[in-house]
């Protein structure tokens, strides 16, 4: 997939600031596309796009193709006229600097509620006849969305497995789910279209694997390994890596490529097709869990007594391929990469990854990650959502790694050295280095933009608490931030037409 010189930032939609305690689709959103194009920028690139749930991670969604209700802008819904706006006033004061997803969630779905109650109350013939067009192009996946959030709600939020009401949900709380996912489609195609026309790209994200707890496993149990009462026989995960040393024990279940493949993979064509419909480019999470993946049994404690099992691989894509036409995949390469991965990738012309973090502890030539070892065919960053900041990672002790203390002083001083600083504004030194490299692309998390600490870390593998809270003010996008960025892209070429 050759590409012309770009660069964008990563930041996922709830980090935008706002009065309702999450980031979401208001004008705020609005305003960073103006602020991505005055930097000259390309792409939005962001995290997963559904209903989070376990530990409100975005890659622990209840379902891969609907979206998330709590971007929902309440200020959109009270234009509309769904809800009060004297309500909005009178909401509880939450924190603007992070997310608190115990308090938020309560509250947001009690005005998406109030919100759907009045819409089927109070909608035009126009406004029901667009609502129900929705529900039918969407149904393949909708319906049983809407049926398995609506027992959910039933059964107190359990996993689907310790429900005791398995059926017969409540028809009004199958509607409001429904409400939920066209409000959320519909505001979000407004911003899509107001990206494209100023010339800015949505950079979504696909994980490879779904949440046991989701939709997506409760309607289709045969495409996953589970066994009779629903329970996954094998899981996936990593085996021990730069993050942990005795791996990362995911939870998710493994899929049965074989009932998959008998299918012509319509799952798979399925979900690209939802996410397509939201993003212009899809970074595939875990790519070289489709050449091979590492499967743990079922109930294990650790990452450690995991196999390699062959992945789907050609199979898929030439199937995605089939149904979809152009694949705008960029493939994360991360981890533990062989030849076979990286000539699947390769055949197939996905983008790889490369992260500047990860070009300094290990001092050899070969290290893929060092600037002078990129290829034009790659997306580099000066790190990812699983990174801690640029100035975290160099202020850090490297207590969150696999590094000892000595290597990790090792590490930040040939960065100096690689780099030609002093530290002071290490992540520009970094920032210079992605803009100015051979990659195609470049993309910058907006936190090492601004050059802010650990305390903005939007997530730590292998830990539940404290993650993806992160938020910026609008006070951080100074003017200043953004001439400064500007002026670098230009120089490295990058700037947007």
């Amino acid at each position: 997939m050759g590409m012309k010189r770009r660069s964008g930032i990563l930041l996922h939609p709830t980090s935008l600031p706002g009065r309702y305690g999450i980031g979401d689709l208001s004008h705020a959103a609005y305003r960073f596309v103006d602020f991505l194009k005055s930097c000259g920028q390309s792409l939005w690139q962001m995290l997963p796009l559904g209903p989070p749930g376990y530990g409100n991670s975005p890659y622990q969604c209840f379902s891969s193709m609907a979206g998330n209700p709590l971007l929902i802008s309440l200020e959109s819904l009270a234009r509309e006229g769904w809800i009060d706006p004297l309500s909005l006033k009178e909401a509880p004061q939450l924190p603007d600097e992070y997310v608190d997803f115990g308090a938020l969630i309560p509250l947001k779905w009690q005005q998406l509620r109030v919100a759907a109650l009045a819409f089927f109350q109070k909608a035009d013939r126009k406004q029901k006849e667009e609502f129900e067009r929705f529900c039918a192009r969407h149904r393949n996946w909708l319906e049983k969305y809407a049926e398995f959030m609506a027992l959910k709600d039933a059964n107190g939020w359990v996993p689907w497995t310790e429900w005791r009401q398995r059926s017969n949900p409540d028809p009004l709380d199958v509607r409001i789910h429904k409400f939920t996912q066209f409000e959320f489609f519909r505001e979000w195609c407004s911003l899509k279209s107001y990206c494209n026309d100023n010339g800015i790209e949505l950079f979504g994200d696909v994980p490879i694997f779904v949440a046991h707890d989701s939709v997506d496993v409760w309607a289709n149990a045969e495409i996953f390994d589970l066994d009779p009462e629903g329970n996954p026989r094998t899981v996936a995960g990593v085996p021990p890596d730069y993050f942990s040393e005795t791996g990362q024990l995911w939870g998710n279940p493994q899929y049965r490529w074989d009932v998959l493949a008998k299918s012509g993979y319509q799952w798979w064509i399925d979900r690209i097709r939802a996410t397509l419909e939201l993003v212009d480019l899809v970074r595939l999470d875990h790519f070289r869990g489709f050449e091979k993946y590492y499967e743990i049994p079922g109930g294990a404690t650790a990452a450690i007594k995991g196999r390699w099992v062959d992945g789907p691989g050609d199979r898929l894509f030439s199937a995605l391929k089939k149904a979809l036409g152009k694949l705008p995949f960029v493939a994360e390469d991360l981890g533990y990469i062989t030849p076979e991965v990286e000539a699947l990738r390769d055949r197939w012309g996905f983008p790889g990854m490369r992260v500047l973090q990860f070009a300094f502890g290990d001092t050899s030539a070969e290290n893929p990650h060092k600037p002078y070892n990129y290829v034009r065919n790659c997306v580099v960053y000066t790190g990812t959502h699983d990174n801690d900041t640029t100035v975290g990672w160099f202020r850090s002790p490297g207590l969150v790694n696999t590094l000892t203390p000595e290597q990790t002083r090792a590490e930040r001083e040939f960065a100096l050295r690689y780099l030609g600083g002093d530290g002071r504004e290490i992540h520009w030194d970094f920032i210079r280095a992605a803009l100015s490299s051979v990659a195609d692309t470049a993309v910058i998390p907006l936190q090492d933009v601004l050059g802010i600490g650990s305390e903005a870390r939007m997530n730590l593998p292998a830990s539940v608490e404290n993650n993806w809270r992160w938020r910026f003010l609008p006070s951080q996008l100074t003017p200043e931030v953004g001439s400064r960025l500007r002026q670098l892209t230009e120089t490295y070429g990058r700037l947007r037409p």
